[in-house]
């Protein structure tokens, strides 16, 4: 669902949904310490099927990619004058 600066925003919708991504968010990463703290790097790429690691490393980095261009946009609002 996009949404451009002339369509209609449900901001209560939009909220819930982020506060429900960030619980989601925690808990993946809770999940990854788990497996980082109890496993090395290398045990990981020898025992683990690549696809499985790739879709993992994908989700990681689309994460990383949104999450920056919402940062961007945060500083950029703060270094405007209002």
């Amino acid at each position: 669902m996009q949404f451009g600066s002339k369509k209609h925003l449900d901001v209560v919708r939009l909220k819930a949904d982020l506060a429900a991504a960030g619980i989601e968010l925690l808990s993946a990463q809770c999940a990854a310490d788990r497996v980082r703290l109890q496993y090395s790097p290398h045990d990981i790429v020898t025992f683990v099927e690549r696809s499985a690691l790739k879709r993992a490393i994908a989700s990681a980095e689309a994460l990383y990619h949104f999450f920056s261009q919402i940062e961007a946009q945060i500083k950029h609002r703060e270094a405007s004058p209002e």
